[in-house]
């Protein structure tokens, strides 16, 4: 048995320690917010935090998890006043959707370590975070108004 803990409730999973923590998260959990795109890192869109760090969970192994905290979309705090969560309504991010998950939780870590980021750090932290549909103008203004937000809430 491995255990960790995922969205803030201690689990135990009977798997072997290679699964990716993708399969452990929708196979064995039922948390379907993380996608399955490329398997390989690549694309971001099953991001999720671990320890509160942005990390790709198709290529996290769940023996190296164990112990650790994972938070996924469900897992949000506040889900419905999150900052970037409105930000992503209010711009009207998603067009087809299915890498918005993996967008929100880099964009939270991003806005986690860089409070007012500038379009170039954006770029740069969300440039693996591929989005088939191209909204990028629409993440990135999302992201700067759920910067603002948060400031004015502190």
């Amino acid at each position: 048995m491995i255990e960790l803990t995922v969205n803030g409730i201690k689990r135990q999973v009977d798997v072997v320690p290679e699964m990716p923590l993708l399969w452990v998260l929708r196979d064995e959990l039922g948390l379907t917010s993380a996608k399955y795109g490329c398997g390989v890192a690549q694309c971001g869109a099953c991001t999720v935090h671990i320890d509160g760090k942005a990390v790709r969970s198709c290529q996290s192994h769940i023996g190296e998890i164990a112990g650790k905290s994972v938070v996924t979309l469900e897992g949000l705090p506040n889900r419905e006043q999150h900052p970037v969560l409105q930000a992503w309504i209010e711009h009207q991010v998603p067009q087809c959707g299915y890498c918005q998950t993996g967008q929100i939780m880099q964009a939270i870590s991003l806005l986690t370590s860089i409070p007012k980021p500038t379009d170039k750090q954006i770029n740069q932290v969300m440039s693996g975070n591929l989005c088939r549909c191209g909204t990028y103008p629409r993440i990135r203004a999302a992201i700067h108004a759920a910067a603002a937000k948060r400031m004015a809430e502190k």
